[in-house]
């Protein structure tokens, strides 16, 4: 499991978002996208855990223009409802509905 997009061809350094620019020298982009990698992977695990697919609904790590890592959390409306209902329900003391 990765935290990267799905497409082995794009498996590595994800800066070419909607806010891609130009890499800066001496940045480290990579320690911040190695943070960000370890993150989604635990936030994809737990997405498993909770019995969601990957191909649904999954996290993806990047780094931003300063070289801080960034998790984006991608995925169809119907998943992202289902945890919209799940995060609810934990904030509400599990007395929500999900």
């Amino acid at each position: 499991m990765t935290g990267t997009g799905e497409d082995g061809l794009h498996d590595g350094l994800d800066v070419a978002g909607a806010d891609f620019g130009l890499w800066v020298a001496g940045v480290d982009y990579v320690a911040g996208w190695r943070h960000a990698r370890a993150t989604a992977d635990r936030l994809n695990r737990a997405l498993l855990a909770a019995g969601f697919e990957l191909s649904e609904m999954r996290a993806v790590a990047s780094s931003d223009e300063d070289g801080r890592g960034l998790v984006r959390l991608t995925g169809w409306t119907a998943p992202a409802d289902r945890l919209a209902g799940l995060l609810e329900a934990v904030a509400d003391g599990g007395h929500g509905a999900a």
